[in-house]
């Protein structure tokens, strides 16, 4: 008999104890597990837990302070000799802050030993919902707030939190300070709830408060791998007309043509500077087999190569939500960073070039036009 796993994620670790300790208690005979890294001493802290009580903590040295050494060297570990002990009907793991939960996720799919224990029931992705809006876009990093993984940790707060979001089986906005904050207003919180729903799958479930979290929740939304790949893919479908617009604007950029390596260079901020989320897949004729894949929140922007093509037609196309109106500059950003019609009709040699610039993101071009 499988075991049941819920893995809990988040960027506010206050919000995700809270979410953790309820689950533990809603739930009988349920294990909580929780792991912390810690970036100065590359030190993994493991806490193993019940109702009644800590059954077992320890720290583990990492050999690189990151997620994926984490995970391989003690989280699936310890999931999988906690499913053999046969001793709970549950197991709740909150994963290190900010840590994603595509890993975990394609492991329990992929790992055929790790299949015939666990049963991932659900990812829970919390967030503190004074301050949506401002994890979900802003320019915050993770370094910023203490948060980072390891010393080379630069991600942006939003780029964690919107990729959580978008993983999400279910997301829950914890209030884990209830006290007034700066800025703190109830547009704010409605701007943030609708930016959860336009990011989020349609089907994910919107839980406001940790009291309102139970294994009724999570057991009724429940996690299907095929839907989790199909939204965290760069081809993810998107629902433009079902976006709350009062709230949140929300566009979907696409066109078979590809970008300009300069221009891409030159001018990308102008598409990925400001308060959104921006996510998707482009090409460039320098690397015409190859899919790009952009990913971007509050002013931080990743970009990275994946796979081929295949038998897929080689297109740009990105989604942007961001709350309140469009800026003008989103849709004159695309256009700037496109071939125009004549660079489109170059001759395939015109981009046979040995380097474009765009090596350190997307490594050596490895095909020509």
């Amino acid at each position: 008999m499988r075991t049941p796993l819920v893995v809990v994620t988040g960027v506010d670790a206050a919000a995700m104890s809270a979410a953790v300790l309820g689950l533990l208690w809603d739930t009988p005979d349920a294990v909580a597990l929780t792991h912390h890294i810690d970036p100065d001493t590359q030190v993994l802290t493991r806490v193993v837990s019940d109702q009644t009580g800590e059954i077992e903590r320890e720290e583990i040295p990492l050999e690189h302070a990151c997620v994926s050494c984490a995970l391989r060297e003690d989280v699936l570990p310890t999931l999988d000799r906690l499913a053999r002990q046969s001793r709970w009907r549950t197991i709740v793991a909150r994963l290190p802050v900010g840590a994603p939960a595509d890993q975990l996720a394609h492991a329990l799919a992929a790992d055929p030993r790790l299949a015939r224990r666990l049963r991932l029931l659900s990812l829970v992705a919390v967030l503190d919902g004074c301050r949506l809006v401002e994890d979900l876009v802003g320019p915050a990093t993770m370094r910023d707030r203490g948060l980072h993984t390891g010393p080379d940790d630069e991600r942006g707060i939003g780029e964690v939190a919107c990729s959580l979001v978008e993983s999400a089986d279910v997301v829950v906005l914890a209030d884990p300070d209830p006290a007034p904050r700066p800025g703190d207003s109830a547009p704010n919180r409605e701007a943030g709830a609708a930016l959860v729903r336009a990011l989020g799958r349609r089907d994910t479930a919107l839980v406001e408060g940790t009291e309102h979290l139970g294994l009724d929740v999570v057991a009724r939304t429940g996690h299907q791998h095929r839907r989790y790949a199909e939204h965290t893919s760069p081809f993810f479908p998107v629902h433009p007309d079902s976006a709350d617009h009062a709230h949140v604007w929300q566009v979907e950029l696409s066109t078979p043509r590809a970008f300009h390596p300069d221009r891409l260079l030159d001018e990308l901020d102008v598409l990925a500077d400001g308060a959104h989320r921006s996510r998707g897949c482009f090409w460039v004729p320098t690397r015409p087999g190859s899919v790009q894949v952009w990913d971007g929140a509050g002013g931080h922007l990743s970009l990275a190569a994946e796979g081929t093509w295949g038998r897929r037609a080689p297109c740009s196309r990105i989604v942007v939500t961001g709350p309140g109106e469009m800026p003008s500059s989103v849709t004159a950003g695309w256009e700037r960073l496109l071939l125009t019609p004549a660079e489109a009709r170059s001759e395939p040699r015109t981009w046979r070039v040995a380097e474009d610039g765009l090596e350190p993101w997307l490594g050596p071009i490895r095909d020509v036009a």
